[in-house]
């Protein structure tokens, strides 16, 4: 008897056992926050700022291992322009991160200044439209009166047929 081959796994769930260990030297118990940034504290933010590391304070040694430990400190990488923004910030932050996990693990803010790596979204690639794909759109934006509204349409429709999104009319 042949034994079933094992299904294919998302690498989402295999980069947490590869990040493990040098997620938890810098205090994350997961990659969630980092992947989760621009969700968590907003893409404008997360243009500017970049999680660090967590970091959490020790219990002394007859605390009560049932009790939850103190809120941690969290290390934000800020651009330098950005930092006073992102001081006054600090306790909407804090309640993000703190909803986002579901209880209050986050007391405070540390902003480190520095550059932030971006990651640079791929445009896609318009192709210049037929004669009679740009008639269509033409034909579609025509009853629009309204100059500024007909010209962004005409954009749109100009965008949605060049980037070759096939749909049936």
């Amino acid at each position: 008897m042949r034994r079933p081959r094992p299904l294919a796994r998302p690498l989402a769930e295999l980069l947490d056992a590869c990040l493990s260990p040098s997620l938890a030297a810098q205090g994350f118990a997961t990659s969630d926050i980092i992947m989760a940034w621009a969700d968590i504290v907003g893409e404008r933010l997360a243009a500017f700022t970049q999680p660090l590391k967590i970091e959490w304070k020790r219990k002394p040694p007859h605390a009560d291992p049932e009790a939850r430990p103190e809120p941690a400190t969290l290390v934000i990488r800020v651009e330098s322009a950005f930092a006073l923004e992102l001081q006054h910030l600090a306790p909407t932050i804090i309640d993000r991160v703190n909803t986002y996990y579901g209880w209050r693990c986050i007391g405070k803010l540390v902003l480190k200044q520095g550059p932030v790596r971006r990651i640079e979204k791929k445009q896609p690639v318009h192709r210049s439209l037929t004669p009679a794909e740009r008639e269509k759109v033409n034909a579609a934006i025509a009853p629009i009166e309204e100059e500024p509204l007909k010209a962004a349409l005409d954009r749109l429709g100009q965008a949605v047929v060049g980037t070759g999104s096939r749909t049936k009319a």
